[in-house]
């Protein structure tokens, strides 16, 4: 058995379309923006699956923006390479992170999450929802094992998750460049007043659980719900350093 119809294995509650595009959008992530992935012969095989399916995983991650497909010699797939918006977008990074901007960034971040929430209940695949409850697996292993970073870098991932759903290029990019400007500028996770962080952080893991769920059911009315409170919640109890979860 190849390493890539193993690793589908794993997702046998996943059609195998679902289980093609999951492994093969893996694979693309843990890659080199614009690296060769194989040509579509080499990675159906290697899946395991007919060639129909295979193409609609292809077309799945392609809409997604994970791969490009180009034709010829030399051809084949390719991890995506940044657009211009995300280009522009990485621009962001190299502006000087004093705490103000951060905490700027926190709450760019936080207004631009319901509109992405409302985009993830209309365009989330099952593949999507079954990358961001691998986000919610390293989530709760880090807070099992007292992680707070682990946590709070796991949460960012389950946020970038929802992220990419988006079809919204610039939307999507903007997000993920505030992200990754929070992400390297954040050196620990504090707790907040006498609060045990423990505490804290049990009960931001359910609430990101019951989000999934609710994008799952395409529940509406309380993904926002869940949104707002996730937002309103960090507003009340965080500083610019801890309230990124």
């Amino acid at each position: 058995m190849t390493d890539l119809a193993q690793r589908m294995m794993m997702d046998a509650s996943l059609s195998r379309t679902e289980q093609a595009a999951l492994a093969i959008g893996q694979l693309a992530e843990r890659a080199q923006q614009g690296a060769r992935l194989g040509t579509k012969k080499e990675l159906q095989e290697r899946c395991g699956v007919a060639k129909g399916t295979f193409n609609e995983a292809l077309r799945i991650l392609q809409s997604r923006g994970v791969i490009t497909v180009r034709s010829g010699p030399g051809g084949g797939l390719f991890a995506a390479s940044p657009t211009p918006i995300a280009r522009l977008g990485n621009s962001i990074l190299s502006l000087d992170a004093a705490e103000g901007d951060v905490a700027d960034a926190v709450r760019i971040r936080d207004a631009l999450d319901p509109l992405l929430i409302e985009d993830a209940l209309d365009h989330s695949s099952a593949v999507d929802i079954a990358r961001m409850r691998t986000a919610l697996d390293v989530m709760q292993q880090s807070a099992d094992a007292g992680d707070a970073t682990g946590f709070v870098r796991a949460n960012w991932e389950l946020h970038a998750a929802i992220a990419r759903v988006s079809p919204n290029a610039i939307l999507k990019s903007i997000y993920l460049s505030l992200l990754d400007l929070i992400e390297s500028h954040t050196v620990s996770v504090e707790p907040v007043g006498d609060r045990p962080l423990s505490e804290y952080i049990a009960e931001r893991q359910q609430l990101h659980a019951d989000l999934v769920d609710a994008l799952d059911r395409r529940d509406r009315e309380k993904a926002l719900r869940l949104i707002h409170e996730h937002n309103t919640t960090q507003q009340e109890t965080g500083s610019a350093r801890d309230r990124t979860a």
